[in-house]
């Protein structure tokens, strides 16, 4: 029939989705979650990576193999290392109330009576920057004095709260399997760990868990080597046969000439044997303080000639490829994938521009900026909200930990600004929080709160004696113009001329100089006599 449309099966499947989408929407709780994140998993064991090389704990020994054996992978970890080592970790409050502060100086005493120290455990954190994760768990303690012998009591302070006792890593060596629940968060780690080797379930509440890259929630992160394994691979592989090929070249290459029928020997009999004893010490001769060789002498009746001779063959000619270009492109490489390829300026016979330098040193400053941003964020999400519910404690806003920068900014054109800035006027000592930005900034000295109080109060003071002072000269200059205009008054209307003026402006003078002069003697006539009399004699 004319003008009739015909619904397609791919049109009736559609409608029949929309209508369970929309059951689904008005069925379900918007709390609860629908989906999932992908994450290949199976029995506790995470299956994200298509190297098998780089899977569970063979990717922690390739990682630690790269970090330990490797001088440009080691240099890299150790620069990481050492300029986080360096940033500073204040605990900001929350608030600007005494509650706030009193929360504040609680995770500032945690942070600093543990039993380990806080370098020592960003340290420790930092190593899932090298295998991707970094497992810590949380061990409290209630602080009951430096005089305790039990460690869950001994602290500097006796104020009875409950601290931090330790974060002892549980190294990625001993993981195990993870525990996942429905909705594919982790919820423990089980770790079968040296010397018993029994295995300890770690539940996710009473741990941290820090990750270097994040994707469908995995929990092993992903290695800031991992892009960098393939050159490392390579680079590895070209210096075993570069140093093969340098052995070979000073110690030459062995050869052992035996008859043609000797070759043909079959196993068993002593022919064969000789020629596999010959194989045996071709391939063990080696250039060192133990070097030597014994060998048979025998000879052809016939012709009277050796039948066993041995050799070294020298190269002759340069090789078709140069080693060192291509170890340098790999460590190259390796450097680029983490932004790091700065280190290899000046070693490779051009030293590059200091622009370049500064600029590639800046954006690898920025990216460990935001290295220690994520650590931070693991405490102030997890660690700190848990302490102050360990101690019954729920303050209205809590503080947070604010790492400040890896390195501070150039002082020249900090020194730049200040100079601009202060030729505009501004004056830095008074304002207290702009002098405790730039001192943070410059990485200088913080001042304390009272400090800071201090100066807000002398601010405070400076402005209203400028005030005073501002007030006093525009009252003095508006009476000065109040008299002027009089005066001007008076010779328009013909009271007094110019001269006239002046002469009555020098009697004023003179008549205010001698009542002053006379204060003065009255005030001298009122004092007591005061005579110093000579020492008499006795009589």
């Amino acid at each position: 029939m004319a003008g009739t449309r015909y619904t397609t099966p791919a049109e009736m499947a559609d409608e029949q989705s929309v209508a369970e989408v929309r059951q689904i929407d008005s069925s379900s709780s918007p709390f609860v979650e629908l989906g999932t994140t992908g994450l290949k998993r199976a029995a506790g064991y995470v299956d994200e990576e298509f190297l098998p090389q780089l899977r569970g704990r063979k990717a922690v020994q390739v990682y630690r193999e790269m970090g330990d054996n490797d001088p440009i992978t080691g240099a890299l970890l150790f620069s990481i290392l050492q300029l986080l080592r360096g940033v500073d970790w204040p605990v900001v409050a929350g608030g600007k109330t005494a509650e706030d502060a009193k929360a504040a100086k609680l995770v500032e005493t945690c942070m600093d009576d543990m039993s380990t120290s806080w370098d020592d455990i960003i340290q420790e954190i930092l190593t899932c920057l090298q295998y991707g994760w970094s497992w810590h768990e949380i061990v409290y303690k209630r602080r009951m004095g430096p005089w305790q012998s039990d460690g869950r009591h001994r602290s500097k302070y006796s104020d009875g709260l409950i601290g931090w006792r330790k974060m002892p890593i549980r190294s990625q060596e001993t993981l195990q399997r993870w525990i996942f629940d429905d909705s594919g968060d982790v919820q423990a780690m089980v770790q079968l760990a040296p010397p018993d080797y029994k295995t300890r379930v770690l539940p996710i509440t009473r741990s941290l868990l820090f990750r270097a890259g994040h994707h469908k929630g995995n929990p092993e992160g992903r290695s800031i080597l991992r892009t960098s394994y393939r050159p490392w691979y390579y680079k590895k592989r070209l210096e075993e046969f570069e140093s093969v090929g340098v052995e070979r070249d000073l110690a030459g290459l062995p050869m052992v000439s035996v008859p043609s029928e000797y070759m043909r020997a079959r196993p068993g009999t002593e022919q064969y044997k000789m020629v596999e004893a010959m194989k045996r010490m071709v391939r063990s001769i080696r250039r060192n303080e133990q070097e030597g060789l014994v060998f048979p002498t025998a000879y052809d009746q016939d012709t009277k000639q050796p039948l066993f001779k041995f050799e070294l063959l020298g190269s002759g000619g340069a090789r078709a490829f140069s080693t060192n270009e291509l170890i340098q492109r790999y460590e190259q490489r390796q450097l680029m994938t983490v932004l790091a390829d700065f280190i290899m300026i000046g070693h490779q016979g051009n030293t590059g521009t200091y622009n370049l330098h500064v600029d590639k040193t800046g954006i690898f400053r920025e990216a460990l900026n935001a290295t220690a941003s994520s650590v931070a964020e693991v405490f102030n999400r997890h660690a700190i909200p848990r302490l102050f519910a360990a101690n019954g404690w729920k303050p209205s806003s809590l503080p947070t930990i604010q790492p400040g920068n890896v390195d501070a900014p150039d002082l020249g054109q900090l020194s730049q600004f200040l100079t601009a800035t202060a030729g505009l006027g501004f004056n830095w000592g008074p304002d207290a929080d702009m002098e405790r930005y730039l001192r943070r900034a410059a990485g200088l000295p913080e001042l304390s709160d009272t400090e800071m109080q201090t100066k807000r109060r002398e601010a405070r003071v400076d402005d209203a004696a400028r005030f005073a002072e501002n007030q006093t000269r525009y009252l003095a200059a508006r009476s000065g113009l109040a008299q002027a205009m009089a005066a001007e008054r008076a010779v328009v209307a013909g009271e007094h001329t110019p001269d006239t003026m002046g002469q009555q402006q020098q009697l004023q003078s003179a008549a205010q100089q001698q009542q002053q002069a006379q204060l003065q003697t009255q005030q001298q006539a009122q004092q007591p006599a005061q005579r110093s009399l000579p020492a008499g004699r006795g009589r």
